[in-house]
């Protein structure tokens, strides 16, 4: 034992961070016998606990169910007050917060059986293989896993500080009638559709020339069509200059290039996420960040220093995913104290949703990435429809489902669903593209008649 580690607490691993990736590290590393300590300063969880994926999914809830009571009048369904049934916004949060409060509940019983010591305080490497955290306490062990995951970015323009980022979305206790959203990456898209559905007039101001950059562009083509249909304003090719307070109380954007200042109630920044790697102490082991903060890993999630490893946002590689930070941890945490020494994350064809509305699933290549590895050899298969519900209440909504494939076999590289339930229905695809379905296989199989899944074994 080093002498900076010779008053510390022993542990056979320390994790720093208790989000997603943190808790499956302990966890894991717990149940092959480990001795582990948790730091976390905040509520355990992370960002897709309390300020993302779960809260974000209740809220999308709410505003599915709100446009299915529209589609329910349009079908017969007689509703009060004109057709539109009001939501109390504060009610449902209570219900949100109950069940966040169950996941917390949750999370501590499980340390607690897995004897996993619990530091509710901020961590720092102090060393090799030290840990020091800010109440004091010193903690030693070869192995530590930094998962201090990410935060909203705020970019530096003048009157930057009048909007809220992404988290201060799960604030609000009603919905504002004029929302501005800057930025049109998935968090952007999500909460747009959201406000839209739950009450607000909602303007998406982009900068590129199109919502969602990595996503399949035909498929981005008809969700700004449908989010059109919905009465969201789209803004692209804009660059915010500055944020005023306006003597009513509202706020005004103002863009460059003589773009026309837009005045709003709330304004909400989803420009990305910035690694929480500031203060965690990487000097004091040799680690030095990337110009993004982020820290650098090898496939095993190796940091260049001996026993120290990192998963999740804070490694900028790989798609900043909760399951995929969990992946991670698991894996690592099965090398480490499970006997399996090949044990890594596999980060080829994870499929991911964007909960806009409706969904947007995705897993694999793009036509556009398949044509730069695969040149003419790239095969496309496309599916448009309205679903039964928008075609019998007679809206302008359309699904649009789309297969990438390559080689005389027409193996599938990518599958890209825009339309109702595409988050459930994707995942089990995905799992027979990881398997190397073929489009025979595909057109072998049996549809399930009349759903929307069916259109995926039925295009050709």
């Amino acid at each position: 034992m080093n002498a900076a580690a010779a008053d510390a607490l022993a542990f056979d691993l320390i994790v720093i961070g208790g989000g997603s990736g943190g808790l499956a590290a302990a966890f894991r590393a717990a149940e092959h016998g480990a001795r582990v300590a948790l730091l976390e300063p905040g509520p355990l969880g992370g960002t897709c606990v309390n300020a993302g994926c779960v809260p974000k999914k209740a809220m999308w809830l709410a505003a599915d169910l709100g446009m299915r009571l529209q589609t329910a009048a349009r079908l017969g369904f007689v509703l009060p007050d004109a057709g539109r049934v009001a939501f109390d916004w504060c009610e449902f949060l209570t219900d949100r917060e109950r069940y966040i409060h169950g996941i917390h509940d949750s999370y501590r019983s499980r340390l607690d059986r897995d004897g996993i010591v619990v530091v509710p305080a901020r961590g720092r490497l102090a060393g090799e293989g030290v840990v020091e955290a800010d109440n004091g306490v010193r903690l030693a062990a070869p192995h530590i896993v930094l998962a201090t995951g990410s935060s909203p970015r705020r970019p530096d323009l003048p009157g930057a500080e009048l909007a809220g980022v992404s988290d201060d979305f799960f604030d609000l206790r009603a919905a504002p009638a004029r929302v501005a959203l800057v930025g049109g990456g998935y968090v952007a898209v999500e909460l747009a559709g959201v406000l839209q559905a739950l009450g607000s007039q909602v303007d998406m101001f982009v900068r590129d020339a199109r919502l969602l950059r990595p996503a399949e562009a035909e498929l981005v083509a008809q969700l700004q069509d449908n989010y059109h249909q919905l009465g969201i304003g789209l803004h692209t090719g804009y660059v915010l200059e500055r944020i005023e307070r306006e003597a009513d109380g509202s706020l005004c954007l103002h863009g460059a290039d003589g773009a026309a200042p837009h005045a709003c109630d709330v304004a909400l920044l989803a420009i990305g996420r910035r690694p929480n790697t500031a203060g965690l102490g990487l000097e004091r082991v040799g680690v030095t960040p990337d110009a993004d903060g982020n820290i650098p890993v090898d496939d095993w999630q190796q940091t260049p220093a001996t026993g120290v490893y990192a998963v999740g946002d804070i490694c900028g590689c790989g798609p900043a995913l909760t399951p995929v930070a969990i992946a991670a941890a698991r894996r690592l945490c099965d090398r480490l104290f499970g006997g399996r020494p090949g044990s890594k994350l596999d980060a080829d064809n994870v499929p991911s949703v964007v909960f806009s509305h409706p969904p947007l699933a995705m897993v694999g290549m793009t036509e556009a990435q398949a044509r730069e590895a695969h040149g003419d050899d790239v095969h496309v298969y496309t599916s448009r429809f309205r679903p039964m519900i928008e075609a019998l209440a007679d809206t302008a909504q359309c699904s649009l489902f789309k297969l990438v494939c390559v080689g005389a076999e027409r193996r599938v590289v990518g599958l890209h669903l825009l339309g109702d339930g595409a988050d459930e229905i994707l995942q089990g695809f995905a799992v027979a593209l990881k398997r190397g379905i073929t489009l025979d296989d595909l057109q072998d199989t049996i549809a399930i008649h009349p759903t929307s899944a069916e259109e995926v074994v039925l295009m050709r």
